[in-house]
């Protein structure tokens, strides 16, 4: 049976009709194979008992009943003398053809392996059957077997099926049993039971019987007793169950069947036999169940969809909310089917894509007073007061746990709305567009570039020499002029140009985004409210409208712990713009919350006099309720998907629902540039001013050091004087590169070129002085 449930799962059913004799052996069977179904989700839909010995006019009887239901997969578990009746019947009242599924357990494989020649006539009435049979490796042994009972069975006799070869391991395992016990001293005896005793009203004389002495003995035995026979090995668990019980899944098909795979409890459903899985790891994943292609009744190779609309005349019935405001969603309607809006045609679209008709009735719910609850309406469902329920019912976690959904069909989530009034002018605006830190660090860098540009520009640029106070002046101008590109000084020098692009790069973009920043915050941000969003809702006191019978009232209170007495439930449109206009003071409400469909309908009505404020704080959307397991939700759900792929359902939205918009408020705090948009521009211009800083140094040093060769002899002569006469020359060393450091590039140029003539000619080396090649005079 947990094969059977197994096969059911791979195959994506979800109910069954159980065929089976009414006696210990079926009903065992039978209540086996439903716990089975309940893990992989699957139930016995309806359970098809008949007595043993019943007649063939018994038998089409139950299966016309049978026939009458929902579901097309039918699990046959009966006994041998009356399973060809039931397919007889079935073939009669046309039940073996194509959409039909028949799983049968072991006893229809040990008939057709007892037979010698199977009737075709009989063959044809199991075309497209899946049927178990006990899985015994062909082993040599087997073989052997096989071939001696060949040679010696009588004319006429039965092969041996799966059945046999497991009573000649029995008989053998007895006897390896009885062996191991006689030899550990046992023996037989026996010795009356005085709970056994005559029953005079029955005759039976229950004094003869005895009971066998070493029988624990002799059970122990047989459980420690571990060999191969003809069906595998024979081993068994602490349970006494065979250690590794498999299945062949056989196909039945022509004058013959195939096998399409293997069941074992170690792997489930393989194409490999057990007995190489054996020898790796368990494993019944469901990614890892596999069986060869099956030939279902009819001659198609198309997996049935295993279940039809049950030919009782009997139609659908939908539960349809009786809307009495926001009816483009769904409404009442004189016209049939009895019903339109959004939500209608979605489902008529997605029914249309089903290759099979579906015959349906809408019943409305609800007075027309009142909004109807919908949380009722999906419980009125899981009750079997309705097949399904259509409209806007949103999928919550309470929902799901009692009825099944389709594939939302439209996005939704709650937000908030509240009244918003024009925003007072502000003469700081100019500072919102950036953060404290990135005004911080901005200005930081325009004083570091002028600094460094005025380092690498001084010793050739005379419009960056002068008086100290001069130079002072020099860097700060230089430094903020670069902000509107105006800087009269011009550089000369490599280093000092590439600096200056990669900064006047920095600050075009810092520029266009402080440009454009502040363009939205003087012209789009204009309005304000003082609800900032549900945060604000729940930190305050203030009283909060709620659609009526909307989730949202359940979701504020116990997810969120607001008071119900803050609470107010709203019944139209008008009633949203009528409470949020008086606000709390006025006996209205300071805020509404419900789901964004709604929203977007009241604020295009509204002309956007109210505004949405804060984020959607819940996630979710609409879907069909069904009753539990409905194969429908399956297949509406890959309609769904097909409409939004083909656009049908953005054309159906477009159709009854509103494309006006209204922009959401912003807070200042999400419109103000900060330092994470721009680190990377600085830390690009940092390192550019500091690689021209070490490379200008580096340069400065080595012409020093041609400059100033008796440094060496200095440091020579400091060793011997004493530390007052060190500290005195080291600092006329530090002032003397200082001074250095203070001379034009041009003095340097001519005072090295006399040094040179003094100390004799020297080979000339091209020097890159300044950033610039040097010149063919030079």
């Amino acid at each position: 049976m947990y094969a059977i449930a197994d096969i059911v799962e791979y195959f994506g059913w979800r109910e069954v009709v159980a065929i089976f004799v009414d006696d210990d052996f079926g009903r065992s069977g039978i209540s086996v194979l439903g716990d089975a179904l309940t893990k992989s989700r699957a139930k016995i839909a309806y359970k098809a008992a008949f007595p043993p010995g019943a007649t063939k006019t018994a038998i089409k009887d139950l299966l016309v009943e049978v026939n009458l239901m929902e579901s097309r997969v039918y699990v046959v578990h009966v006994n041998p003398d009356s399973g060809l009746d039931i397919f007889s019947a079935a073939k009669y009242l046309g039940m073996t053809s194509a959409g039909y599924v028949w799983i049968t357990t072991d006893w229809l494989s040990s008939v057709l392996d007892s037979t010698e020649q199977v009737d075709p006539s009989k063959m044809n009435l199991l075309q497209g059957v899946i049927a178990l049979r006990h899985h015994t490796p062909d082993s040599d042994l087997k073989k052997s077997f096989l071939s001696r009972w060949n040679s010696l069975k009588y004319r006429g006799s039965p092969k041996p099926n799966s059945y046999a070869l497991y009573a000649y391991d029995s008989v053998l395992l007895v006897a390896r049993a009885l062996d191991a016990f006689f030899n550990e001293g046992g023996n037989i005896s026996f010795s009356n039971d005085p709970k056994l005793h005559d029953d005079n009203s029955t005759g039976l004389q229950l004094s003869s019987l005895h009971i066998f002495d070493g029988g624990q003995q002799f059970l122990q035995m047989i459980l420690r007793t571990n060999f191969t026979g003809l069906s595998g090995q024979i081993q068994f668990d602490p349970d006494k169950n065979l250690i590794h019980p498999a299945f062949d899944v056989l196909n039945i098909g022509g004058t013959s069947f195939r096998r399409i795979g293997y069941w074992s409890n170690y792997s489930g459903l393989s194409v490999v036999s057990p007995e190489i899985l054996y020898q790796k790891p368990p494993n019944t994943s469901t990614s890892n169940q596999h069986l060869y292609g099956v030939i279902w009744p009819g001659e198609t190779t198309a997996r049935p969809r295993g279940w039809v609309f049950p030919n009782n005349g009997k139609p659908l019935r939908i539960a349809v909310p009786n809307r009495v405001f926001y009816k483009e969603f769904v409404a009442k309607d004189k016209n049939p089917p009895g019903v339109k809006g959004y939500c209608i045609d979605v489902f008529e679209s997605a029914l249309n894509l089903l290759p099979y008709p579906v015959p349906h009735t809408y019943i409305l719910y609800g007075n027309g007073i009142h909004n109807p609850d919908f949380s009722d309406l999906v419980y009125q469902v899981a009750q079997n007061n309705f097949d399904a329920a259509v409209g806007d019912i949103t999928i919550v976690t309470n929902r799901t746990k009692i009825v099944d959904f389709t594939q939302p069909y439209m996005e939704s989530g709650l937000v908030v709305v509240a009244p918003v009034k024009m925003q007072k002018s502000n003469p700081w605006a100019f500072l919102k567009p950036f953060t404290v830190p990135m005004w911080c660090v901005t200005g930081a860098f325009f004083l570091f570039v002028g600094a460094v540009v005025w380092i690498l520009e001084h010793r050739i640029n005379h419009e960056f020499r002068g008086p100290p106070r001069k130079q002072l002046i020099t860097i700060f101008w230089f430094s903020f002029s670069t902000m509107f590109f105006s800087h009269r000084e011009n550089t000369q020098s490599t280093l000092g140009r590439l600096v200056l692009i990669i900064w006047l790069f920095v600050v075009l973009i810092i520029n266009s985004s402080y440009t454009a920043s502040l363009t939205s915050i003087l012209t789009v941000q204009q309005l304000t409210s003082g609800i900032q969003g549900i945060d604000s809702l729940i930190a305050g006191n203030q009283k909060i409208g709620v659609q009526e019978g909307s989730f949202a009232w359940n979701y504020l209170t116990d997810e969120l712990n607001i008071a119900e007495s803050r609470l107010v439930k709203l019944q139209s449109q008008e009633d949203y713009a009528i409470a949020l206009q008086k606000g709390t003071k006025g006996g209205g409400v300071a805020a509404i919350v419900d789901e964004l469909p709604y929203i977007e309908l009241f604020l295009a009505s509204t002309n956007c006099e109210f505004r949405t404020v804060g984020q959607e704080f819940t996630r979710s959307g609409w879907g069909f309720a069904f009753q539990r397991d409905s194969p429908l939700a399956v297949d509406l759900s890959t309609a769904i998907l097909q409409l939004s792929e083909n656009g049908d359902l953005q054309k159906i939205h477009d159709k009854w629902l509103s494309n006006s918009e209204c922009t959401p408020a912003i807070s200042d705090d999400q419109s103000r540039l900060s330092l994470d948009s721009f680190w990377g521009l600085f830390l690009i211009c940092g390192i550019a001013s500091f690689l021209a800083l070490a490379v200008f140094f580096c340069r400065v040093f080595k012409q020093y050091q041609r400059f100033s060769p008796e440094s060496n002899q200095e440091v020579e002569v400091e060793d011997i004087q004493p530390a007052s006469s060190r500290q005195t020359t080291r600092s006329k060393s530090i002032k003397h590169l200082f001074d250095f450091v203070d001379k034009k590039e041009a003095e340097i140029k001519q005072m090295l070129k006399r040094k040179n003539s003094s100390d004799g000619p020297e080979p000339q080396t091209s020097q890159v002085s300044d950033g610039h090649f040097p010149s063919l005079s030079s």
